[in-house]
């Protein structure tokens, strides 16, 4: 199975995940309509603002996105040519490539890195950064049951997002949270998950972990599915 581009859709009625109660695309539309000009940070393949720019009544006059994986970048070109936006492949440690005060918002959902810096740099003084950031321990009842257990970090929480926008100079003006159930039904979707995701299981292969995968195809067996938490 292809593992380029951010579409779920192949996991239909093999595994689902409970969506966020705010609505992270349908909220940007809104902002998306009021903006000048818009830059998506690692963009994926482009299916979420192909979505919010065929939903919004009003495109700003610039738009942009970064992805840092060739397959996902030359995907979001193809995907996001019809509404005009300027998709650059950079890598997500790399810096953007555009100049101060470009953009009056930029988005970004579940960014592996988040530049902060970077952003603030590239945003006009009265601009906006949304986002939707992947938690800390994110799935851990899956990496560990693969991996075995993991220590904690506070890596990905949102106090230190917090702490790191505003040491970048922007002001924190809403910040939610929310776990939600991931739910596998069989070990096939657990395999593609884990290399359409890679950052789970770091180094992720079939071949390396066969016995824990095995192990797994076991327990959905006895118990009708695998939940996890996100």
């Amino acid at each position: 199975m292809p593992t380029e581009g951010w579409d779920f859709s192949w996991f239909e009625g093999r595994a689902s995940e409970e969506l966020p109660a705010w609505g992270f695309a349908g909220m940007a539309v809104g902002r998306m309509e009021h903006a000048e000009a818009a830059l998506d940070v690692q963009t994926g393949g482009g299916e979420v603002l192909a979505w919010v720019l065929g939903q919004a009544q009003h495109r700003p006059s610039r738009l942009a996105a970064t992805e840092s994986w060739p397959p996902n970048a030359a995907l979001a070109a193809r995907r996001l040519r019809p509404f005009g936006v300027e998709v650059r492949e950079v890598a997500d440690e790399d810096g953007l490539p555009f100049d101060d005060g470009s953009f009056t918002l930029v988005v970004s959902r579940h960014p592996v890195i988040t530049p902060w810096a970077q952003i603030a740099r590239v945003l006009t003084p009265a601009g906006t950064f949304f986002s939707q950031q992947v938690g800390p321990g994110s799935n851990r009842e899956l990496y560990e049951f693969i991996m075995g257990p993991q220590p904690d970090s506070d890596a990905r929480s949102p106090q230190r997002a917090a702490a790191q926008a505003q040491a970048a100079g922007l002001t924190v003006v809403d910040l939610r949270s929310q776990a939600l159930r991931v739910v596998f039904n069989d070990v096939g979707a657990v395999t593609h998950f884990l290399r359409k995701v890679p950052w789970t299981v770091p180094g992720f292969t079939v071949e390396a972990y066969r016995d824990r995968l095995a192990a797994l195809h076991q327990q959905i067996q006895a118990h009708g599915n695998f939940v996890a938490h996100s």
